[in-house]
């Protein structure tokens, strides 16, 4: 019942985010765009994200997030374009195939580019553990992926789970942009420290890292139960040719 009703919450955010970009999306078919090409424009944004977190790294110091947040910016913006290359092919009448391979590849490729400049920066600027949980957080995204590609080539619906693609683009994107703000604000090594404990319990790079953190535990928890979904699913399938 719980996931029947997060998956219509879903479904409504996503229809009413539809009627806000239809406008732009008819502009792109009148400009000639595919939905390949969009597609292709998102990726080349992903790859800025990464761009962004390596430059932060090796130019800015460690105090200074305000790379974080110009990314987490870019990180939405390249986001939308994965809602537009699916409505560009609908509005457009130019479904295909191909189009729909490709778009999930390219996803793929955006995603572990990011984490990639995600990473480089954590490890760069000593966030050792940190860069741990990212990577785990990859390792999450990509399996949630990978089950469900896997689950519906063996005939099977699998499509469930809190932390698909774009909980995962907005979660990262919000949160990278309130760190690079709130840094202005707080100061880029801000600590805050309670009596009786050793080490700082909040840093302002946590703004940033701690939904990271997040991540890596329900990406891989949604990934998990889509496994086991999927177990169910294939079991009553074999239950059903045998009998």
């Amino acid at each position: 019942m719980a996931t029947q009703t997060t998956t219509s919450m879903r479904t409504s955010l996503q229809l009413g985010i539809y009627k806000v970009i239809d406008p732009f999306v008819k502009l792109l078919i009148k400009l000639g765009l595919t939905p390949n090409a969009v597609t292709s424009i998102g990726f080349v944004l992903n790859v800025g994200v990464a761009v962004i977190f390596i430059v932060g790294a090796e130019e800015g110091n460690r105090g200074d997030l305000s790379y974080v947040g110009w990314a987490g910016g870019l990180i939405l913006f390249a986001g939308l374009f994965d809602m537009l290359d699916g409505q560009v092919a609908r509005l457009g009448n130019m479904k295909s195939t191909f189009g729909a391979l490709y778009d999930s590849v390219l996803d793929r490729y955006s995603e572990l580019i990011m984490f990639l400049g995600i990473c480089y920066y954590l490890v760069a600027h000593h966030y050792f553990l940190s860069s741990i949980f990212a990577f785990i957080a990859l390792i999450g995204s990509m399996m949630v992926s990978y089950v469900r590609a896997r689950a519906e080539g063996l005939g099977i619906e699998c499509k469930g789970g809190l932390m698909q693609r774009p909980e995962r683009v907005v979660t990262i994107g919000l949160f990278a942009i309130l760190c690079g703000v709130l840094s202005q604000y707080l100061g880029g090594n801000y600590k805050l420290y309670i009596p009786g404990i050793r080490y700082h319990v909040f840093e302002t790079i946590s703004i940033f890292t701690v939904p990271i953190v997040i991540l890596a535990i329900l990406t891989n928890i949604t990934a998990f139960n889509r496994l086991m979904d999927a177990k169910r699913s294939l079991m009553e399938l074999d239950k059903n040719k045998t009998s």
